[in-house]
């Protein structure tokens, strides 16, 4: 278990305004991180002070309150520059979330270099937003999408990738821990191996920035994203990082607002990076907020919520394994702290709404995953997934309550 020296937990849940709510008069329990994770009052209250004091649009008044929301608009960037060691602030560009951030690359960057017979290189792991952008920009080319298979452990086939890389690979996409599996890919290897033919690689970190140490230099990734709510900022924001000279190379993907120099009907010049790719007055609160989520998760340090969220995972399989009728589907050698399950004779929708019943919140469903569900021949799982302000104890409610929906079902 974690030091709770070093570890304080119940100042964290304090810092957590709805960690102290009930359900059905039973006290939260939430274990749906993976799909989205809960908000400190140091973001809650970032969004509100800007709202309060310091709103406007940004990049285009002299007045002092444009000035003041722009401060903190770029403040936010440079946090996140920092955050993912990327070399300038110009290699952080605000989307919507990791989903826009690969569509963006899919189109701007892929499309207009694939043609027939070229391939896409992806894994049997992805979530589907690392998945559909790829088979779009294949139809939309006549380009092809290979798959590394994965095996029953849920550890990516490494012979079976050497063997798909190829010189016709235009680009892998790659996910840096599994949602559906909590499998950590060994990315940096994957990255080596890709870079010896010329292959630039997607990162999809949606999973990992909230769990693990990021760097993006030292991982040498072409392109990584990631999503605001998946790690305690708000929704509907997201990143994309690239390397100056592909972002540069790309043409824009959608067209007004920022990413203009100067217009006339004849034509028009486009804004430098990171602009050029910020189409429309931006997320300003999303993007305030998940700078000061930034800000919580250095406090607590990345390091510090890796070896929490680790012994979490440790005590929860060794507690689930001891459950008669339970099956864990994934246990790679490196996972993240996240557990997919499912029971003898109970759908998991089944126990998505007894574990519910007991206050305990888990994702029941294909996690948008569905060719991992068709890997392991289940139609869905149930899942729960664990961030820095979980407990052992509540891991103890989850299993009394697997138990209880066990017996209800005998």
């Amino acid at each position: 278990m974690t030091n709770s020296a070093q570890y304080d937990i119940a100042s964290i849940r304090n810092d957590f305004p709805i960690l102290g709510r009930t359900v059905w008069d039973k006290p939260l329990v939430y274990l749906d991180n993976a799909a989205s994770a809960q908000r400190p009052a140091a973001v809650i209250n970032a969004v509100k002070k800007l709202y309060e004091y310091h709103y406007s649009n940004v990049h285009r008044g002299v007045h002092r309150l444009s000035q003041e929301s722009t401060d903190l608009y770029d403040d936010a960037r440079a946090k996140i520059r920092t955050f993912l060691n990327a070399a300038c602030v110009h290699e952080i560009i605000f989307t919507r979330g990791a989903t826009e951030s690969i569509n963006l690359v899919a189109q701007s960057y892929a499309r207009p270099r694939l043609k027939a017979g070229d391939e896409i290189l992806i894994t049997h792991m992805e979530h589907h937003s690392n998945i559909v952008p790829w088979q779009m920009v294949c139809e939309q080319t006549g380009a092809s999408l290979k798959v590394v298979p994965i095996s029953d452990r849920g550890e990516l086939d490494m012979e079976q990738f050497r063997k798909l890389l190829s010189e016709k690979t235009v680009l892998l996409g790659v996910t840096h821990v599994s949602n559906a599996l909590g499998s950590v890919n060994p990315v940096k290897e994957l990255i080596q191996a890709a870079h010896e033919l010329d292959v630039p690689v997607l990162v999809d970190g949606a999973q990992a920035v909230p769990h693990i140490r990021v760097d993006v230099r030292e991982l040498d990734a072409d392109f990584y994203v990631f999503s605001g709510h998946k790690i305690y900022g708000p929704t509907g924001v997201g990143i994309l990082y690239g390397k100056e000279k592909l972002l540069n190379a790309m043409p824009p993907y959608q067209g007004g607002g920022d990413m203009i120099l100067s217009v006339s009907f004849e034509g028009t010049t486009y804004n430098d990076l990171p602009y050029k790719f910020e189409a429309g007055t931006p997320n300003i609160a999303g993007v305030v907020g998940l700078g000061a989520a930034i800000d919580y998760v250095n406090k607590i340090g990345v390091g510090a919520i890796a070896a929490h969220e680790h012994g979490l995972l440790m005590y929860a399989t060794s507690k689930l394994k001891e459950i008669d009728g339970l099956r864990i589907i994934g246990e790679a050698e490196q996972k993240a702290g996240l557990i997919s399950f499912v029971l003898d004779d109970v759908h998991p929708h089944d126990i998505g709404q007894m574990l519910d019943a007991e206050g305990v919140a888990v994702r029941a469903g294909h996690h948008c995953a569905q060719p991992v569900m068709e890997r392991y021949g289940v139609p869905a799982t149930a899942r729960a997934s664990f961030a820095m302000y979980n407990t052992y104890q509540e891991i103890d409610v989850l299993t009394d309550a697997i138990k209880k929906t066990i017996n209800m079902f005998k």
